[in-house]
């Protein structure tokens, strides 16, 4: 199975100015989720960030914010560890509209649910995240979206934590919990696909 761009959604958690100099390889996993930002950007592909703590651990990166406004994307503030109690997933499940009778389309039986129009825009159900610490707050919001039947895909290497062994502990849980384990390289020619897409040598520009 191949990542598509059409239903593909972009998460970038934590890269807190007051967090990313004790990461370990801070620098290549800023750089990587640059990189991941601006693919995103370039194949239109919807960005969100989030930020934990902010009071205490800072906003994210400036080059990342700069680039969540310039796509319109938002940042979630949150305080638990795991994204999605604050609200992460309401943001990436497209509202529904209301059927005629007031209700929402996941409320009615369902030989009725057919009646109901489609959302306002399409679902994308395909997660592509990356984040720090990878042990606490990138694997807890991961999981969670696996446990809400979203296809998680964990960019390894724009992901880090403080030391190397809590980093590579996080990526056998989520391999062994269904995430799938790519890189940014990986990310980016499978969300072209071919060196004919008209981004192909914008995206190349990113990754070389």
């Amino acid at each position: 199975m191949l990542l598509d761009d059409q239903e593909c959604q972009l998460v970038l958690v934590d890269y807190q100015a007051r967090l990313m100099p004790a990461i370990f390889e801070g620098t290549q996993v800023l750089a990587n989720a640059v990189r991941l930002a601006r693919m995103a950007q370039a194949m239109q592909v919807p960005l969100f960030g989030t930020e934990q703590n902010p009071e205490k651990l800072g906003e994210n990166m400036p080059e990342l914010r700069t680039i969540i406004t310039e796509c319109k994307g938002r940042t979630l503030a949150k305080m638990a560890f795991s994204a999605c109690p604050d609200g992460l997933v309401d943001w990436l499940r497209p509202p529904q509209r209301q059927a005629a009778t007031g209700g929402n389309a996941r409320s009615l039986p369902r030989h009725l649910q057919k009646a109901v129009p489609p959302p306002d825009r399409p679902e994308r159900n395909s997660i592509v995240i990356a984040g720090c610490e990878t042990h606490v707050c990138l694997l807890q919001t991961a999981l969670e979206l696996l446990e809400q039947e979203f296809e998680v895909w964990v960019v390894t290497d724009a992901c880090g934590s403080r030391t190397e062994r809590n980093r590579d502990a996080a990526f056998d849980r989520l391999a062994g919990n269904g995430a799938e384990l790519v890189t940014t390289e990986m990310v980016a020619f499978e969300w072209l696909r071919t060196a004919e897409h008209p981004m192909f040598k914008p995206v190349q520009a990113l990754i070389k």
